[in-house]
């Protein structure tokens, strides 16, 4: 079993996660339906999504962001850049029905939702 290195942490999550992706940059971080995106390429496209969040959508620090999204290789990047931009991740099981989506996007108060395109359909409906 492969120990974690503490000395890596820092001030929160985020900081912790961005000392992995740059210490193992050349490594294979995620493999999905046959594309493998190393440490490095998840570092850049967390950052530019983290920028898009605050430069584009105008989502502060603390807001919260709904990430709808199954186990791909998206979500991962989706999420790193949701803690670089200092937001709140409110996860959601892509499976759920509009009625329950309705429910858990309005109590979490999320001002923005990151959603696979497939699941836009029920989104639409609420």
């Amino acid at each position: 079993m492969t120990q974690i290195n503490t000395t890596l942490s820092r001030n929160n999550l985020a900081d912790f996660l961005e000392g992995f992706l740059q210490k193992y940059a050349e490594k294979p971080a995620y493999s999905c339906l046959g594309q493998t995106l190393s440490f490095a390429e998840i570092d850049a496209k967390s950052k530019a999504l983290a920028c898009f969040l605050q430069q584009q959508e105008n989502l502060n620090q603390g807001d919260r962001i709904v990430i709808q999204l199954p186990n791909l290789s998206q979500y991962p990047i989706a999420a790193y850049a949701a803690l670089r931009a200092g937001l709140v991740v409110v996860n959601t099981n892509p499976l759920y029905t509009p009625r329950e989506m309705q429910h858990q996007f309005s109590d979490s108060g999320a001002k923005a939702i990151i959603i696979l395109e497939d699941l836009l359909p029920n989104l639409e409906k609420i």
